[in-house]
């Protein structure tokens, strides 16, 4: 005989573990983001710093714009890898969530196929139709999700491709700046 409280137990025993495996990621996750910033922080005091007593050091004028120069150089270095290195994380924070929503969704389909299954054979006589009605919703439910998850994956993709082209113009304009 069909017992619905058996598999609505199962499912939610699997969205127990997505959760957990959900907040695992969240923490790991906010932990890089605290290392990095707290690097980030200790390096921008040490550049701080080092503007400082070079400063304290200038005999003149002409050496004050040329250590001007070089502070505002260095800065927009430092902004431009602070920023590549913060892209960088949150894209592989995406790939995460993305990878554990797929997951997710795989386990929550595959649940209420198998609770549908289950129902149908003890269904009575006659829901053939809507069961399979169901079966369809399910199915075009899929696909969209499926559809969704690449155009979602193309415009991640194009965005990355922007963003790199972007920092490493940033980069080449510092560069050719130093040299000039």
């Amino acid at each position: 005989m069909y017992n619905p409280t058996e598999q609505i137990a199962e499912i939610n025993k699997a969205n127990i573990a997505q959760a957990t495996k959900l907040a695992a990621l969240s923490l790991e996750n906010a932990e890089k983001l605290v290392k990095f910033n707290l690097g980030a922080a200790k390096a921008a005091f040490a550049q701080s710093v080092e503007g400082a007593q070079a400063v304290a050091g200038v005999k003149d004028v002409q050496d004050l714009l040329a250590l001007r120069t070089r502070i505002a150089e260095a800065q927009v270095q430092t902004a431009v890898g602070y920023s590549r290195q913060l892209y960088e994380l949150a894209t592989e924070a995406q790939a995460g969530y993305s990878a554990l929503a797929e997951e997710a969704f795989g386990v929550y389909t595959r649940g209420v196929a198998s609770w549908v299954d289950s129902a149908a054979k003890s269904a009575p006589a006659g829901s053939d139709v809507a069961v399979n009605a169901f079966k369809s919703t399910m199915a075009a439910t899929t696909a969209a999700f499926d559809q969704f998850q690449k155009a979602s994956k193309q415009v991640v993709s194009i965005a990355d491709a922007n963003v790199r082209a972007a920092a490493a113009t940033a980069a080449k304009a510092v560069k050719t700046k130093k040299a000039a």
